[in-house]
């Protein structure tokens, strides 16, 4: 079945769902291309003008951001954690932003974002465990 029909297959809500995510991951792909880090995280973290409607679940939302993610080129760790974060403030959630480092196989520095809320990792997976979180600075 092409990604076409499976989105079409989808509940109305989840397919709108999927296609927020979508342009939230696309958006800040792009943002962090262009933008400087601080402002790009600024814009992940920024209150909603309006009340937001119904609120979709956590894992809902991480749902459609890691399916949005697979089709958007070089969607990494940290453009998805700051895209779910904006989609989780803007429907009322409280979210972290956490970026790690940890040596490699063969001694190299890696990288990871993830985000977590109540101590719980909601995308960035298992693998967020052995990273050691640096700190940021203020803000969530």
């Amino acid at each position: 079945m092409s990604a076409a029909a499976r989105l079409i297959a989808l509940p109305r809500a989840r397919r709108r769902l999927i296609v927020r995510a979508f342009l939230t991951v696309a958006a800040f792909r792009a943002a962090l291309s262009v933008l400087p880090f601080r402002w790009t995280r600024r814009l992940a973290t920024r209150e909603p003008a309006r009340s937001p409607g119904p609120a979709n679940s956590m894992d809902d939302l991480a749902w459609a951001v890691a399916a949005a993610a697979r089709r958007v080129p070089r969607a990494t760790c940290l453009t998805q954690a700051l895209a779910l974060q904006a989609l989780l403030t803007r429907e009322g959630h409280d979210a972290t932003l956490r970026l790690g480092v940890a040596r490699g196989a063969l001694g190299a520095l890696e990288a990871h974002a993830w985000l977590e809320s109540d101590g719980r990792v909601i995308i960035g997976g298992p693998q967020a465990a052995r990273f050691v979180p640096l700190p940021l600075p203020a803000g969530k």
